[in-house]
This record gives C-alpha cells, structure tokens and sequence, in this order.
C-alpha cells in the first residue's frame, strides 16, 4: 500500500529539536511523515493543480431503491411530527494507524437513502420537519410527509485544492473522484448540501419550545456530539430534563406512565428503535435484494463444494473453505454479510468459530455458515453441515435428520398470524423429542420443554431465528413486543437455524456422538399464504445433500 502521509505544511515541517534535550518537540501526531519525505514547494502545488483535462461525468443514474426509500422516510415522518431527525451514515473507521476499513454506512442510513456500499462517508441524513402535508411525496398517491429530507455530504473538491493531491482519506488523487452534490440528487432524489451546512441547518429553530432535535446513535459519535452541543446551547438538554421531572411527580401512575412515554416518543433511543422497527417488514425491493443475495450465496456454496478435495492436504484447511467463498462474495458483491464458519470436526460444535484456521479430516463434517453482502448491503445468512467425503455416516445422518426435521417444523408454523416466538417453539419440540428418543435427556421431553426445565438446550443453546436484512441480525432494537413476541406479517424475513451441537468432551453423551455439530439454516419469507424458503434451491435433505455434493464434484 502506498504511503498515507498527506502533503501538508505540519507534516513535512523538519522535526525541531531542543538543544537542551536528545528528544524531539514535534508533536507526537505529526510524525507518521517521518518515513517518507514530501514535496511542498510553491512549485509542486502549482504544477500538481494544473495542466488537468475536464472531468469525465460521472455516469449517475437515479437508483432504483430511491422511490422505496421515499416511503421509509415518509414512514419515520409520522412517527415524529415536528421533530428534526439526524441519521448519520458515519465516518471512515481506522483499520491501523493510518489506514481505513473499507466504508459501510450505517444500515439505518443506508435504508433510509436506498444507498449502497462505500457510499459517502460522514454524510448525514436529515429530516427536516415541516407542515404536515407539504413535505416530500410520501407514496404514489400524491400524499405528502411532514418532513423535508436534505443529505449534507462532502462533495468533489476543485483540482486546484489540497484535498485534491493531499488528503489520503478523501483525496481524488488517493480514493477517486466523489459525487458531486448533483450526482448525490440524482442518485437519491434527496436535495444535497455540503456538510459544512450541517451545523446550522440542525440548530435552527431547536429550544424548549421549538424544534426537537433527535439523533440514531451509534453511528457516528462526532454527530452525537454535535448535536448534543446545540441542545446544550439552545437549553434543550435542561427542557428534556424538566420533562422528566414533572412525570415524575404526577400523582397518579396512569399519568405518570402517560408523561413517561411521551417524553420517551421524543428521545434519541426512540427514534433508534424506530429506524430499526421500519425494517422488520421488508418493502419489494428489499425482497429483491435479498433474492439476490441468496443466490450468490448458493454459488458461493457450490464453490466450496468443488474446492473441499483441495482442503484435505492444507495444514488451514477450514481457511481454504473461507477463502473460496469471501472471494466469490467479492467478485459477485460487496462482500461477505458476516465473517464466514467454516468449522470442521469438534469445531462445528463452536456457534461462532471464525478462527478458520483448523485441519480439514475425512470421514467428518464441515459446517458452512455464510452470506455474500449484495452491494446493496442486504445480506443471506445460510448454512449446511456438508461431510467432507460427500456421504453422511450412519450417526451423522441420524443427528442431521433429526435437525432437518425441526427446522421443517419451525417451517410449518412460520406463517402470517403466528408469533415469532412460534418459530422457536416448534423446533424445540422436535429436538426435545429426539434426544429423549436417543436416551440422552435427563429428564422427558415434557419436563425438558418446561420453563423450569430446558435440559434439551445443553445441545442448542442458540434460538431457532433472528430477522434478516441490511444487517446479518436485523432489527436488533426493535420492541421486544414487535419481535420475539411479535406477530409474523407477509414481507417479514428471517432464519431459521436450528442445530445440535455435542462437544468432544461432552460425557453426557455417548461417544459415538462427541464432536459431532450440525446446523441446517434457510432463510424464509413470510407470504399472505404461508412462506418461501428463499435458499429451498440448496439441497437440504442428506441424500440430496451427497447428490449434489457429488454431481459438483464429478
């Protein structure tokens, strides 16, 4: 990688030193350019900003998210009349030193723009409250929100700047050229400003008695930071307070808990679990995307299938495994949803092994848990527990069938009008049912299900779902009443993975099942009529399972 200093005066400024002292009083902050010496002559900067053609547009097309996006905001918009709405996208984040992770906005952002991958770092998304009725479009049918979305981003900087040669984060010489605030619109179809707008555009109007200035947090703590700032200037933070206050001195409970609630509507924590709910039922085109992303996934399978006999004589052989589909989610997306498994052996019995860095054996099984990222950022989130030699053994097969048929039942109830919980309830039944079958539960199986028991779940301490979407687990801050004790509705996606996982060192159970794990894990789609296995074109039955394995082999 080349050298990240930019060309600055403090960075090529020769280290002072004091005369009285062997150390240096160059700051501290300076001193990455001590590696390597710069150019800053007068000269340089103004050959460097010259003699430069036209620039080629940049070939922007509007997105086809951008109308899908317009509903979700006009769908926060009712949420908070009257309040102003931040949604960072976030900043650039430090992989080392002077290096960068590769940019993904904030998923809330991300949702709320139809933007994909490394689009835009520190922009931010505001929603700008106006009368209701003369906001943006809401939807096809003319309506209109009570807010105005602005994006204030940092656009293309002239040639004849610093940042244009110097500045290695944003720097066209160093990263390209970034939209310029038309592009941005266009893209969009939000208005866009410059960033350096951003601090007054979120003050105006913001008191006690004004505008209610509300922020996602977690996505960017300069933000956070900002905005907590004017509050404090505009006497807001003290107003928030009082309010607090005064519900806790009403006298009854009921008005109490009235005061409470409302001043909650109007905090940062509800509009984060707000811009998280938005997600739990998935518009048309997030269903798209995630179509997508479960068919690269499944050819990201099939490689691995056809690379397995390449893994038997490497000393990293799960890091072969790995390796094969991260590539494939890079060539065919944006990258991988999650940092893969690929666990063989006794290390399948670990949830969450992304070490990857163990033998690969015959005779065992390899458990693949993976999702490619499409560059829309909605991510799958499959997995299949594959015998490396392409045939089950007999108490493979038998610990796989048992999970397959939990994972159908889950299924059978995974439809509009259950509970979420449901989903869990039906694959514990099975899984209970077959470990008393196998004389390995303590207990029955009744007693096992019980609230007070739960012995079955030594062997899975996991649930059975978790929503799926722009993140790997999707709607994560969603009410507890809308999720696991919320009622599945058509558009809802989500796993269901339920698994056995018996360690090498387990001695309640015999040996014959030590160091066997097994997960089978789909992602589905609630239907007006039922659901969609979503991943159903990858094999899941253990004879279908070796068929496949064999004809990708062949």
């Amino acid at each position: 990688m080349t050298d990240a200093t930019p060309v600055t005066p403090e960075t090529t400024a020769p280290a002072v030193v004091d005369p009285a002292s062997p150390a240096e009083t160059q700051d501290v902050s300076a001193r990455g350019s001590n590696r390597s010496q710069r150019p800053d002559s007068a000269a340089f900067k103004a050959f460097i900003t010259s003699g430069w053609a036209p620039r080629a547009a940049l070939d922007v097309e509007p997105s086809s998210a951008a109308p899908f996006a317009a509903a979700r905001r006009a769908a926060l918009s009712a949420r908070f009349p009257g309040a102003r709405l931040v949604i960072p996208a976030g900043p650039l984040k430090v992989r080392s030193n002077d290096t960068d992770y590769r940019f993904r906005p904030h998923s809330a952002f991300a949702h709320l723009t139809g933007t994909g991958w490394d689009q835009e770092p520190d922009a931010v998304l505001v929603l700008h409250p106006v009368e209701p009725g003369t906001g943006d479009p809401a939807g096809p049918d003319g309506a209109r929100s009570a807010h105005h979305a602005v994006l204030y981003v940092r656009p293309l900087a002239a040639r004849d700047t610093e940042e244009f040669y110097a500045d290695a984060r944003y720097g066209e010489f160093w990263v390209g050229a970034r939209p310029s605030l038309d592009d941005v619109t266009t893209l969009t179809g939000i208005e866009a400003n410059h960033v350096d707008d951003l601090r007054d555009a979120l003050a105006k109007d913001v008191g006690p008695d004004g505008t209610v200035l509300l922020v996602v947090t977690g996505a960017d703590e300069a933000i956070e930071a900002l905005v907590e700032a004017i509050r404090a200037e505009a006497g807001a933070e003290d107003s928030a307070e009082q309010s607090v206050a005064e519900a806790q001195e009403q006298r009854t409970e009921a008005e109490w808990l009235a005061r409470a609630e409302a001043a909650y509507r109007r905090s940062d924590a509800a509009l984060v679990e707000a811009v998280s709910e938005l997600r739990l039922v998935k518009d048309a085109h997030e269903v798209e995307q995630m179509r997508a992303a479960v068919a690269a996934t499944i050819a990201g399978f099939e490689e691995v299938v056809r690379t397995l006999p390449r893994t038997l004589g490497h000393r990293r052989g799960e890091r072969v495994i790995e390796t094969t589909f991260d590539g494939h989610a890079r060539l065919e997306g944006n990258a991988v949803g999650y940092e893969t498994i690929a666990a063989a052996g006794e290390h399948a019995t670990t949830l969450h092994w992304i070490r990857n860095d163990g033998v690969v054996r015959p005779g065992e099984l390899v458990l693949l848990d993976a999702g490619v990222e499409v560059d829309s950022l909605y991510t799958a989130d499959v997995t299949r527990t594959l015998p490396v030699d392409g045939e089950y053994t007999d108490v493979q097969r038998r610990v796989y069938q048992a999970v397959l048929d939990a994972a159908d039942a889950a299924f059978a109830v995974a439809v509009p009008g259950a509970r979420f919980r449901d989903v869990h309830a039906a694959a514990m039944e099975v899984v209970a049912a077959r470990l008393e079958e196998w004389g390995l539960l303590p207990v029955s199986a009744e007693e096992s299900l019980s609230p007070e028991g739960q012995q079955h779940r030594r062997w899975m301490v996991h649930g059975t779902s978790h929503h799926l979407g722009l993140d790997v687990h999707d709607c994560a801050q969603a009410r507890r009443e809308l999720y696991l004790d919320g009622i599945l509705e058509p558009g809802m996606v989500f796993t269901i993975e339920p698994g056995l996982y018996f360690k090498a060192d387990d001695l309640a159970v015999p040996e014959e099942y030590r160091g066997i794990g097994v997960r089978i894990e789909d992602d589905v789609l609630v239907t007006a009529d039922g659901n969609e296995n979503l991943s159903a074109a990858l094999p899941r039955r253990p004879e279908d399972v070796e068929a496949w394995m064999a004809s990708l082999r062949a």
